[in-house]
């Protein structure tokens, strides 16, 4: 960053003042109050983190269920719903209280997520009003449970090819809906083991014996406390982590619901059995309807997010009470954090989790747009998609990563499950790959970006994409998905000309950002000339894409990498001078230059880094952990998690 740290006087350092209240402010945003309720929700109800290592599988499930309707009783969990219904009317609000719901018990969270997130969200989203009356009300207050039936056993990721089938009847104007075949069972569906009695089931619906593509119903799945007639139920039993949550599979043998079962929003059935929708093209179809569906994604993000903070919390109040080794013959045993190995492993890592606050800030502003029709724009709505997409998988692999290395560096004593690592290491895990395999997710960045979001972005499958691309100039590729039309003049969007690797600050924040779009836009262009190559050669597109995928997750990581850095820098700069503007873009060039660092053998191969300068880096990202080891305790704090929900008495202190 360009911020001034030095004093007029001596010219050296001035170690920022840290005003940690104002910073959670900074943190909490417009969902202050939104977030405090959930945190004294949280407080009230923290006896679960005990109990869910106390209780048995039956128990617990019990126990989560009890503890998801007494928070839908404040409005917690029902901010996203209509005002009409009995919810807060504010999609923002709802997922800057799942965000604050990840500091507990996480299956807690995900069960949650499951009712209100994606059964009462399918519902909302893909229903209409006769869905709405007949469901809403009962659903925002946890009387009414559901499921979201979509993954099945042998499909996840490809959810155009599910095997379930409703084949309408029109003389029975039902819909038969039916299970063909083991790979065809819905399977790790949350609710269904024990508490579920609706499921927005999605299947291949078939009119007049025609396919008309993956569509959604409302189907019963228990009905007077027992199991609905042709539906049935099995228990995934226990999970790695997640035991709170009843995960079951469930199988549909000629079960017969109402043609009104259909949800209706995009697409609909009329009684003699025609197949009706006002979007014509059944890819594009698919697409909408799936897109409708984006918020899960965000909230995983932001789940991710919040679980990492609360590691690194753990992590660093014991780094700053442990000691260890004495520094000289007689002295005082170190302080953890005192070690610069130990500021290594840390502190970089709290940078990236600001940086990520700062992009999930954008991404749930950006849904909030869009959902709240603020923002009514079909490039819109493929661009959310997109940044949540690889928004979710730069979120969740911190959180696996953030949560694996703070468990080291507590020692024995991160292993106690008293100490919370191991049901955060549990309990997260799957974030990696529900709500979207993160490798597949990346798949959907990259196909973005090599398409421009164009209009016919919903119509390409992977070939297609191909297809679209190889069509192109590679020059014409990148004129129109760059965001800076980088490789049309280099020089003039890099610090110093021809000189901008040895001339630029590296604390300045426009060299840090003209690196990692360099990185990002030199990568698209070679994935273009690879795809182009090989059609040129006459080869299989889809042979020629597997060849090349390597190359696609790695633009998609570097796009979704530069548009981190972009939010953290813009937070930064909006930030009133003082201590907090300091001590932020400390911890933004820390993240910046660590990144840059991580994969410096990529810009020393493509002449953007000498031996030199990946030298300085190296040096400078120690020196910025130096300068921020004596604000980590502050920076932790002011993410604002409740002292019961750390609930590691070991490490932290406390009962």
């Amino acid at each position: 960053m360009t911020t001034d740290r030095t004093s007029p006087a001596t010219g050296g350092y001035v170690q920022p003042e840290l005003d940690v209240r104002a910073l959670a402010g900074v943190l909490d945003g417009e969902y202050a109050e939104v977030r405090d309720l959930v945190r004294a929700n949280l407080v009230r109800h923290a006896s679960v983190l005990d109990e869910a290592d106390e209780l048995d599988m039956d128990a617990y499930r019990e126990r989560v269920r009890e503890l998801v309707v007494e928070m839908a009783a404040t409005g917690q969990t029902g901010m996203g719903f209509p005002k009409r219904y009995g919810g807060g009317g504010d999609v923002g609000a709802s997922i800057a209280a799942f965000e604050t719901l990840a500091f507990g018990d996480l299956s807690v969270l995900v069960k949650v997520g499951v009712q209100f997130g994606l059964f009462g969200g399918a519902i909302l989203h893909l229903g209409t009003e006769r869905h709405h009356d007949a469901h809403l009300p009962g659903l925002i207050t946890g009387e009414l449970m559901g499921c979201f039936a979509m993954t099945e056993t042998g499909h996840g990721s490809n959810v155009q090819a599910l095997g379930t089938v409703a084949r309408y009847d029109a003389d029975a104007q039902e819909f038969v809906i039916t299970t063909e075949g083991d790979q065809a069972r819905k399977d790790y569906i949350g609710n269904a083991a024990r508490h579920g009695e609706l499921a927005v089931v999605f299947a291949q619906l078939e009119v007049a014996g025609k396919s008309e593509g993956v569509h959604a119903l409302v189907v019963p799945i228990r009905t007077d406390g027992g199991t609905a007639p042709g539906v049935h139920i099995e228990d995934d039993g226990r999970k790695m982590g997640l035991n709170g949550v009843d995960n079951g599979r469930i199988r549909f043998d000629d079960v017969r619901v109402p043609r009104e079962a259909l949800l209706n929003r995009f697409a609909d059935v009329t009684p003699e059995g025609v197949y009706e929708s006002p979007i014509d093209n059944p890819d594009r179809r698919f697409f909408t309807m799936l897109g409708t569906l984006v918020q899960g994604r965000v909230s995983v993000g932001g789940a991710g997010v919040g679980a990492a903070k609360v590691a690194l919390a753990i992590a660093t109040q014991y780094a700053l009470r442990r000691r260890q080794f004495a520094a000289g013959p007689q002295g005082e045993e170190q302080l953890l954090l005192d070690y610069g190995l130990h500021q290594r492993r840390l502190l970089p890592l709290i940078a990236r989790t600001y940086a990520l606050h700062f992009a999930q800030d954008v991404v749930r502003t950006q849904l909030h747009d869009v959902f709240s029709d603020l923002e009514d724009d079909p490039q819109a709505r493929r661009l959310l998609e997109a940044r949540a997409a690889g928004t979710k998988a730069l979120a969740t692999w911190h959180a696996t990563r953030v949560i694996q290395e703070c468990r080291e560096a507590c020692g024995g004593a991160g292993y106690l499950a008293v100490n919370r690592f191991a049901a955060l290491k549990a309990d997260s895990d799957i974030f990696t790959t529900f709500e979207g395999d993160n490798h597949v997710l990346l798949q959907l960045v990259a196909k973005g970006l090599l398409t421009d979001y164009a209009s016919e972005f919903e119509d390409l499958d992977q070939l297609g994409m191909v297809r679209h691309v190889t069509s192109l100039a590679v020059e014409t590729v990148i004129e129109k998905t760059s965001a800076h039309k980088l490789l049309e003049r280099v020089r003039d969007l890099l610090p110093g000309g021809d000189e901008w690797d040895q001339e630029a600050g590296l604390l300045d924040s426009e060299y840090q950002l003209a690196m990692v779009r360099y990185r990002e836009e030199h990568m698209l262009a070679g994935v273009a000339r690879r795809l182009k190559a090989g059609i040129d050669r006459k080869r299989d597109p889809g042979a020629v894409f597997s060849e090349v995928q390597d190359h696609v997750i790695a633009v998609a990581r570097a796009h979704m990498e530069r548009l981190v850095l972009e939010a953290f820098v813009e937070k930064t700069r909006t930030l009133p001078d003082g201590g907090n503007k300091v001590a932020l873009g400390l911890l933004c060039d820390l993240y910046a230059l660590s990144t840059i660092e991580a994969d410096r053998a990529w810009f020393m191969e493509h002449g953007r880094l000498t031996v030199q300068r990946s030298k300085a880096i190296t040096r400078e990202v120690n020196d910025l952990c130096r300068k921020i080891r004596p604000l980590a305790g502050g920076l932790v704090d002011a993410w604002g998690i409740p002292d019961a929900m750390l609930r590691a008495p070991d490490l932290v202190g406390g009962a």
